[in-house]
């Protein structure tokens, strides 16, 4: 047999799946490269289920299988195919459900409608849900890291295995801000720059443990919802404020108890006996002088390099950032308390007859205000949001007209959510979608090794509205012919299964209210 011969033959016996551009050929038994479709006996298999919210499920959010025919053992160390029949033909309660993107296919290549169109009628209104899972490019990462300790500088890169997946952002408020993934790191490097960014994104969203490298800064791993591990060590609370606002908070606390306090930060140092709070107290002079740049009374910027220690500075003694007491105003037996921005440093002092601070033990005194500023502190955690441009094949199925889309969405008169968990959406021009991923369902994202990203969106709007943007009417289905999911409706596959869980406890129901305009 010639080769020629031989790989027709081959291609004869797998499947072409087209709900990416690779377009992969697939054995019987085994999966596509994104691991999302497979073949089974010859037909092609979306393998995770289609996640539907509930508003009352039992618990556990079970899978229920749909697929008819025989079981297929499968091998946990291989990509084998199992597939299970044992529905029992229950399905979910209609009126309280609402169909995801989850599991429910995509609409690619871009002239298909969404893989589900629905029905459902809210408060007496007819509603449209349009439900796909998009193939996002244009997509990254905001991660948000609880800490005032200084990971690198704004725009180094941020590194996984070595290789470049985003950079340092300006920092906000008690926090460290990384922007990973985005079009050009995706697409625009090595393969093997692609391929890690997708994978770090994926990871991330699914809210899965990451290790990240900034260039000439910090190792941090990074988790949704979990406290960020920096160089090695926990982080456990973020700062209760900058240094002067640390002041203005507990200057009253420490009145009377302590001669003068210096709250050290990278950003803003804190002198009370300066400060306007410690001026209103009739706070006396210390005659102490900071060294760094004087900003307006008390508040001084620049004391020390950004680093780990001392309140986000490269302080291991604070005293580094105090010169020498004036000797018209300072007294020998003054007390010195310094403090960082979450409690978890912190030394006290005396001057001796030089005027020289001389360490000593913390005074029972001031232990407590101590322990409020750490009581006031919140706890250090990293958030991920999911940001990506929804355009292409998203829109276009949703409506022949894919522009109305965007201006219904800027309208409010189409609501957008991602895997049922509300998003905000930017101003300007296009859909442009951000969502928290610890409000999703669990695994809500899936790639394409094109590569990118594959995220859960729907659109939620008047049936009226619909139809008047263009929409798919003759692929909408009911709501209780959907939640049965044994296919999607546009789809030229057929579905895993279907799991039914909760809604998270803090997201409001995605049709609540949406049947007023």
């Amino acid at each position: 047999m010639s080769e020629s011969d031989r790989r027709s033959r081959i291609l004869k016996e797998k499947i072409r799946c087209d709900a990416c551009p690779v377009m992969c050929y697939i054995a019987d038994g085994r999966s596509g490269a994104c691991d999302r479709y497979a073949n089974h006996a010859g037909q092609l298999v979306r393998l995770d289920p289609l996640t539907i919210l509930q508003k009352r499920c039992e618990e556990g959010g079970e899978l229920v299988p749909f697929i008819s025919g025989s079981e297929t053992a499968t091998d946990p160390d291989s990509d084998e195919v199992s597939v299970d029949s044992s529905w029992d033909g229950k399905i979910v309660h209609s009126s309280e459900a609402f169909v995801t993107a989850i599991g429910a296919g995509t609409t690619y290549p871009d002239y298909k409608p969404a893989p589900f169109i629905v029905a459902s009628e809210v408060d007496g209104v007819d509603m449209v849900t349009v439900v796909t899972e998009g193939i996002f490019s244009y997509c990254g990462a905001k991660i948000k890291i609880d800490t005032d300790r200084h990971l690198g500088a704004e725009c180094s890169a941020v590194r996984v295995k070595g290789e470049a997946v985003g950079h340092v952002t300006t920092g906000e408020y008690g926090s460290q801000m990384l922007s990973l993934g985005g079009v050009h790191h995706l697409t625009g490097g090595s393969k093997k720059e692609g391929r890690i960014t997708c994978e770090t994104l994926l990871s991330l969203c699914n809210c899965e443990a990451v290790e990240l490298s900034v260039d000439g800064g910090s190792t941090v791993v990074v988790q949704a919802g979990v406290a960020p591990i920096i160089d090695g060590v926990t982080e456990e609370r973020m700062r209760v404020g900058c240094g002067s606002a640390t002041v203005g908070m507990f200057a009253s606390q420490w009145q009377d108890l302590v001669d003068e306090v210096v709250v050290v930060d990278d950003h803003i140092t804190g002198v009370v006996s300066e400060h306007q709070a410690g001026k209103v107290l009739g706070w006396p002079a210390s005659g102490i002088r900071i060294n760094g740049r004087k900003s307006t009374p008390g508040r001084y910027f620049q004391v020390a390099e950004p680093g780990t220690g001392w309140g986000g500075t490269d302080l291991n003694d604070p005293l580094g950032i105090v010169g020498e007491f004036k000797a018209d105003i300072a007294k020998p037996g003054q007390s010195l308390l310094m403090v960082s921005t979450t409690g978890e440093q912190f030394s006290y002092y005396e001057l001796d007859e030089a005027l020289i601070p001389v360490k000593l033990p913390m005074p029972e005194r001031l232990q407590a205000s101590i322990e409020r500023i750490e009581e006031n502190c919140e706890p250090a955690l990293c958030s991920v949001v999911f940001m990506g441009g929804a355009g292409g094949s998203l829109r276009a199925g949703v409506t022949t007209n894919p522009v109305r889309l965007t201006r219904s969405v800027k309208q409010a008169l189409t609501t957008v959510t991602c895997g049922g968990a509300p998003s905000y959406i930017w101003p300007g021009g296009g859909i442009t979608v951000m969502s928290d991923v610890t409000l999703m369902p669990s695994n809500a994202f899936g790639y394409v090794p094109t590569p990118a990203l594959v995220a859960p969106i729907e659109f939620t709007v008047r049936r009226d509205d619909y139809e008047a943007m263009g929409g798919h009417m003759g692929h909408i289905v009911p709501l209780v012919e959907a939640v049965k999911g044994v296919t999607g409706p546009q789809n030229d596959h057929v579905m895993a299964g279907q799991r039914t869980v909760d809604p998270n406890g803090d997201n409001p129901w995605p049709l609540e209210g949406r049947a007023n305009r």
